[in-house]
Order: structure tokens, then sequence, then C-alpha cells
């Protein structure tokens, strides 16, 4: 992209009675950035959503003087940056009204792979929240899955020093620009995260830090993700907001249940009792209703061993899919009298000993 261009994007972004969702439909309109500051301005009243207001603030000198003094930050600190109607846009993202028009990064990510979660939670998170946060990140590390949060206090970090642990990608998506880091405790995994994976922000360097950043930035976390889940939430707090917004994407949401008396898990429980979560109760839970496959996973081929030891519920299992054929985890499940929950672990460890394989529609056969 060509600096004029980079420039009135930075200087449409910058004019503050416009929202991502607005510029967009000002870009569309008029072919570009650059053509937005140089419409008529009769032309752009006839676009749903611009008033006079708006016209006043778009032809404010200081927009570009502005974008000027970013776009020596973004070249002099070599920042990358992806246009929304760029490939390199995530496509996850692409598909989110609201999703930035201009999105910042650092580090060296690569989304390739669509199995992409995000993780958030209670800053205050208890032992017992961040023992199951690393017990899911631990047993979905087959699946290879992008791990995406806010590099927060609490369940953001845990996530994703759990996903810097088992050599898993992860994004931190900040609240502000690429020149600073909260919490400054966190620098210390700065380069770590950005040797496996990055950082993202549609904030500028000079962005004025505020509280309400992080409900901004909660939208690029949920809009990344195939779905979002929650550890950990009291009844009010910025992991619900992020819910919120997957769901308003259609995402999958998680959350993990927990006593009623705890206070941590008040908000989780009210998700999972309005519906607008699935229940978390085990790591497999995940792949499951997401329907991941390990055979989608680019990984070495593992000969079939000749003799594998089954125990038995495993030789329970193999016994009726060898006498019905292919058959649905539901039906397996009712037939050899075993929880769901129960089941889609003992069939991912038959799948990694080579004797059983899923197929489309949560079928699974005998090899």
């Amino acid at each position: 992209m060509k600096d004029e261009q980079l420039l009135h994007i930075l200087a449409l972004q910058h004019v503050s009675k416009i929202g991502d969702t607005t510029a967009k439909k000002l870009i569309n309109h008029c072919g570009s950035a650059e053509a937005v500051f140089k419409e008529k301005k009769q032309n752009l009243l006839k676009i749903d959503g611009i008033g006079e207001i708006i016209l006043k603030e778009i032809y404010k000198s200081n927009h570009l003087e502005a974008a000027e003094s970013e776009l020596k930050f973004i070249k002099d600190e070599q920042i990358k940056y992806h246009y929304f109607t760029d490939e390199s846009y995530p496509e996850n993202l692409k598909h989110c009204i609201d999703s930035p028009i201009l999105l910042f990064e650092s580090g060296n990510i690569n989304l390739n792979n669509k199995h992409i979660i995000s993780i958030v939670g209670a800053r205050k998170i208890t032992t017992s929240g961040i023992a199951f946060c690393e017990k899911l990140v631990e047993d979905l590390a087959i699946y290879n899955p992008i791990i995406v949060s806010g590099f927060a206090y609490g369940t953001d970090i845990t996530a994703q020093k759990a996903a810097i642990k088992h050599k898993l990608q992860t994004i931190g998506c900040l609240a502000h620009g690429l020149n600073q880091i909260y919490p400054k405790v966190h620098k210390k995994y700065v380069a770590e995260v950005e040797n496996n994976g990055g950082f993202f922000t549609d904030f500028w360097s000079s962005d004025a830090f505020d509280r309400n950043n992080f409900l901004k930035r909660n939208r690029v976390i949920a809009g990344l993700s195939q779905a979002t889940i929650v550890i950990e939430s009291a009844e009010k707090g910025g992991s619900l907001v992020t819910a919120d917004i997957a769901n308003s994407y259609n995402r999958d949401v998680f959350a993990v249940p927990g006593r009623t008396t705890d206070s941590q898990s008040v908000g989780c429980n009210n998700l999972i009792k309005q519906q607008k979560a699935h229940l978390l109760s085990t790591p497999l839970d995940v792949p499951y209703i997401l329907n991941w496959q390990l055979e989608d996973l680019k990984k070495p081929a593992v000969q079939k061993q000749l003799f594998v030891q089954l125990d038995t519920d495993e030789k329970q299992v193999y016994n009726y899919l060898k006498e019905n054929d292919k058959q649905l985890l539901d039906v397996i499940a009712l037939n050899c009298n075993m929880p769901t929950y129960k089941l889609a672990g003992i069939l991912l460890n038959m799948e990694l000993k080579g004797v059983i394989r899923p197929l489309p529609g949560k079928l699974f056969e005998v090899i």
C-alpha cells in the first residue's frame, strides 16, 4: 500500500464521530478513504447515518496532521498493518461488521490454522480456575489451536503462558498502541509471545490510555476466534462483554460452571443458565462441539500397531463399533451406557492408538 493511501485511511480512522462500521460505509460508497475527503458534501449526506455533525468532523484539518504523525511512527517502528480489504486481514474478523478498518501487528502471527479460540475470564482468577485453564490448553494442544486473549492479569496471561509452554501460537489483543504494554509487569512475556505469535491492536501510539479501550478491544478478541471460552467471571465483567460480542457474531461460547456460592462463578453460571454458552466441564467438550477432527491436522502418519492395549471401556466401544459399523457419538454413548463427555475422551484415546477414526458428521468407525 502506498503511503498516501495509508495516510488517508489513518485520517478517516482519526475522525472521532466515525466508527468502523460507518467508515466502511463511506469507503464502499466513495471507493477509497482518500475519496471520502474529496467527495462533495451533498453526496455524503445521501449515505445512511451521515449527517451535518459528522460532516463537520470529516472536514477538520487536524485529521491529516494526526495521520502524518502516526504514519511516521508506523514507518520508523516498521509496524505491520492490515487493511480490512487486504488478503492478509484476519478472515474471521472480515465477517464482523464493526471490525477495525485498520489493524496493527507486532510479532510473527500466522492465521492459516482455522482452530482459533479465545480464552478470557476474571483478572482475580482462583487457583482452581488457573488449574482448569492450564489443563484446557494442555489437552487441546494436540489440535494445535491458536490461543487468543487480552494479555491482562489473571485468566488472560494464564492462558497465554500455557500456550507458550505447549508451543502453541498465541495472540494478545491490546487496548492501547504498540508503543506501550499494560500491565507493565507483563513486559517480561512480550518476547515469548512475539516468538510464538504476536499482538494485534487498532489503537494508535498517541491514543490516551482509557478503561473504555478494553471494551472496544474485546470485539477483536471475539472476532478473531471461532469460539470464546470464559473460565471464570463475577456477575459483571469484561469477559461477559466479550461473550456477548461473540454471540452477536454468531460464534460459539463456552463457560466453565462453578458452585452457586462462588462469586467468580456467577457470570459463567448465568451464561449457561441463559443459554448464551455451552457448559464446559472437560476440555474435550471444545473439539466435540466445534467438530474439530484430528485428521484435519497435518501431522506425520503413524503406523498402526499390530497389538494395541485397550482398557475395559475402550474394548467395549471397539467391539460395539466392530459389530455395528460406523455410528454417531450419541448412539455409541447410549448403547455402551456411557456419558457423552466420558466417551469423547475414550474415543480420542482410541483414535491416538490408531484403532478408530472420526468421520464427517460426528461419526466414528473401526480402522
